[in-house]
């Protein structure tokens, strides 16, 4: 924005420049040419005058000698003619274009009062023309054949100084007008980095610049005042979040142990499976519980980014969930993990983004199913770990829903993990073509050149993208 609105004041200046300098180069060269013809003009009177007065050989003589010095000082033609055309005396070069005109104006008694304006290309030359005698008793007239080279080269030098003050006035409003954009453009800058920073999930991103105009420095104080109300009312919500689940334990978990220790006086019957039942809602609520509490820590920004051994924490994963997958009936394989990828990234996302991808894959998958497990680089200098199946996918009208922290598809609750695991990594989620089992979105995270990596899953894939180290 900042080039385009100093594009738009430097043509501007430009337009202004030339509508100035135009106007009046050009009136400096009718002014020369205005200032060669009176001077010219007065020469012809005096010729014309000296014509006049011609009776005898000796005032012939003082005409031919005024004419031919004349001719020979300034490098001008003069040629006097009479009332037929026939000339009667003549010095130096021949009058060439325009002497016919000029000539039958003068024999009709008009001087002249107007030449071709002069300009830096032309005309070479010019003649006027000056009637012998007044009124009905004109008697012949004289020409002037005038060279412009010296006037011509007074307008070049004008045109030139007009053109470098042009230039330097345009040179001089640029440097202005760059400082008034960076001026008005700055504070726009700070306040669209710090909107930025916002949106990316740093609540404590604030507008900093104070400078521009007031209108600017009104609208960042405003930001920064929302953006304080955001972040105290979301940091309200995430210590609700994490007392409420943390107080929510202690009950949970002695209501669990009564229900374990009821169980051996519960008869065998109807009462003995509802028990068990009740016994399973009450584990799934703690492990909702445990959920929460993550997300609250991952939540509150307290963690920062550090480098880590993406290959290690999928192998590791791996083997930690080889006993869970068996158990489902399921082939859980991680052959495809090359060595030596590395991420920079929050305290152990990897493990999260596994740990949501593989719990969504035990779930859904039906046993007898494969899950396949991989992590490579990308040419982005990312890293992806991606987890594959060969289960149900999900239809395309949940995928939206599946994005939510906590989400139901088919009945089955789902996202949770993913709720965890999004806010760990700072990850915007895009839509693929297809969706699979479990949570099928990407979950990412930004590299540092700020670009929002994504990856690509088939129809029963799931993947995570982490930033290179």
């Amino acid at each position: 924005m900042r080039r385009r609105l100093l594009a738009v004041l430097t043509v501007l200046m430009g337009v202004a420049a030339l509508l100035l300098c135009l106007p009046l180069a050009e009136g400096y060269a009718r002014g020369r040419t205005e200032h060669l013809l009176l001077q010219r003009r007065s020469e012809a009177v005096r010729f014309a005058d000296l014509a006049e007065r011609m009776r005898t050989d000796a005032d012939r003589a003082e005409l031919v000698a005024e004419i031919g010095r004349y001719a020979d000082l300034y490098g001008a033609g003069v040629v006097v003619v009479d009332t037929a055309g026939a000339t009667l005396v003549r010095a130096g070069t021949t009058p060439g274009a325009g002497a016919v005109e000029a000539r039958s104006r003068a024999l009709t008694g008009r001087s002249t009062d107007r030449l071709p304006t002069l300009r830096p290309w032309g005309p070479g030359g010019v003649v006027l023309a000056e009637p012998v005698g007044r009124d009905e008793r004109v008697s012949g007239a004289v020409l002037l054949a005038v060279p412009t080279d010296a006037a011509r080269r007074d307008v070049t030098v004008r045109w030139l100084l007009v053109a470098a003050g042009a230039l330097a006035s345009f040179a001089a409003a640029a440097l202005v007008a760059a400082g008034i954009a960076r001026w008005l453009m700055r504070p726009v800058l700070d306040l669209d980095r710090a909107v930025e920073r916002l949106a990316a999930g740093s609540l404590r991103s604030r507008a900093g610049s104070d400078t521009g105009p007031p209108e600017l420095r009104r609208l960042r104080r405003h930001f920064n005042t929302m953006a304080d109300a955001v972040a105290e009312s979301i940091g309200r919500q995430r210590d609700f979040v994490a007392d409420a689940s943390h107080q929510l334990r202690n009950p949970l978990a002695t209501l669990v142990l009564q229900l374990e220790n009821v169980e051996p006086h519960v008869t065998p019957g109807p009462g003995l499976a509802e028990h068990a039942r009740a016994l399973d809602e009450a584990e799934r609520l703690a492990e909702l519980l445990d959920g929460l509490l993550a997300l609250a820590r991952v939540e509150s920004g307290a963690a920062e980014p550090a480098r880590q051994d993406v290959s290690r924490a999928v192998r590791d994963r791996v083997s930690a969930w080889a006993p869970v997958f068996r158990a489902a009936g399921l082939d859980l394989t991680a052959a495809d993990v090359a060595d030596g990828l590395w991420a920079h990234a929050l305290p152990d996302a990897a493990g999260r983004i596994l740990d949501a991808l593989l719990d969504n894959a035990v779930k859904f998958v039906p046993s007898g199913g494969r899950v396949e497990v991989s992590a490579a680089h990308r040419p982005d200098g990312s890293t992806v770990v991606r987890v594959a199946d060969d289960g149900p996918g999900v239809r395309r009208t949940h995928g939206d829903d599946l994005q939510r922290q906590v989400a139901r598809a088919d009945g089955e609750r789902q996202g949770l993990p993913e709720g965890v695991v999004r806010p760990a990594l700072g990850a915007r989620r895009e839509p693929q073509p297809a969706y699979g089992a479990g949570v099928p979105r990407t979950a990412g995270e930004r590299r540092r050149d700020g670009a929002d990596p994504g990856a690509q899953h088939g129809a029963a894939r799931r993947s995570g993208q982490l930033p290179a180290s």
